[in-house]
């Protein structure tokens, strides 16, 4: 079967009686090049463990599987089960039906030896944030992450200081990963059509964090508290914020030791910038 045919598509939906779900996010990829730069961009291959976030229907995962890789699904929705299984007949792929942001990730690793992983997934927007830090959490079991993200989402990843898009999801990805794009994807290429267009994304796990800081939990502290309020100036959202616990002249203090302007807002600053204040606190 073709998995890149919505005709073919709606066939397989029909014999098992479904219908995509809204509520989840369901948007079937019908189009063999975004396909191939996908898979590409995991390297899969003989050696290459896989964890799939939503295969769907299994297009991109019997794709990984035909590749050599070790393939791992996660879906959440049981409805789905019977067709993974019909589509992935002769694929040597592990079927785990169960949701992603409860799944056990120590022990899932824990329990498949063979190296790290590089996950691939197509997420939906509104558990996109969770999951990639849930995954980033679990970096010394990932070696990358291939994303289908909503372009908007894409943008706030890859954003510079300065910008609108640029804020604390930005931060804490750029801090443990480098950002690729791979590819941006039009809405035309899904079934049913949603109503926004995508992007992949390749997050490449980094050996070392992008900046050195003293202390990771008060630097992200720091940097949440800053874009927590985006119109409050520096000063104002640090000495306010419960969980930097700092009162105003301990934020002034920090600021000037980092050579901060304290009226600066926290979409200006830079990663080395917000890790000049972590390190002054």
């Amino acid at each position: 079967m073709n998995l890149t045919s919505a005709p073919q598509i709606r066939t397989l939906l029909a014999a098992h009686g479904l219908h995509p779900k809204k509520r989840l996010g369901q948007n079937f990829l019908i189009d063999r090049n975004v396909l191939d730069r996908i898979v590409d961009a995991t390297g899969a291959g003989q050696g290459v463990n896989v964890l799939e976030i939503g295969p769907g229907l299994g297009v991109v995962t019997r794709e990984l599987a035909e590749r050599g890789a070790r393939v791992v699904c996660v879906e959440t929705d049981r409805e789905l089960e019977p067709v993974l299984k019909d589509v992935l007949a002769e694929s040597n792929v592990e079927i785990v039906i169960e949701d992603f942001l409860k799944l056990d990730l120590h022990e899932f690793f824990q329990s498949r030896s063979g190296g790290k992983w590089v996950v691939a997934g197509n997420l939906p927007y509104y558990i996109t944030s969770p999951i990639i830090a849930k995954l980033i959490e679990a970096k010394a079991n990932v070696s990358a992450i291939v994303m289908m993200v909503q372009r908007e989402v894409a943008q706030r990843l890859q954003a510079a200081p300065g910008t609108e898009d640029f804020g604390a999801l930005s931060v804490f990805v750029q801090y443990h990963c480098g950002i690729q794009s791979v590819m941006r994807v039009s809405k035309n290429v899904f079934f049913p059509i949603p109503d926004v267009d995508s992007e992949v994304v390749k997050l490449t796990i980094l050996e070392t964090p992008r900046v050195s800081v003293q202390n990771e939990q008060l630097f992200f502290k720091i940097v949440r508290a800053s874009f927590g309020k985006r119109r409050k100036t520096l000063l104002n959202a640090l000495s306010s914020d419960d969980n930097v616990g700092w009162n105003k002249d301990q934020a002034r203090a920090a600021l000037e030791k980092a050579g901060i302007d304290a009226g600066r807002r926290g979409e200006t600053l830079s990663l080395e910038e917000f890790a000049g204040i972590s390190d002054a606190g």
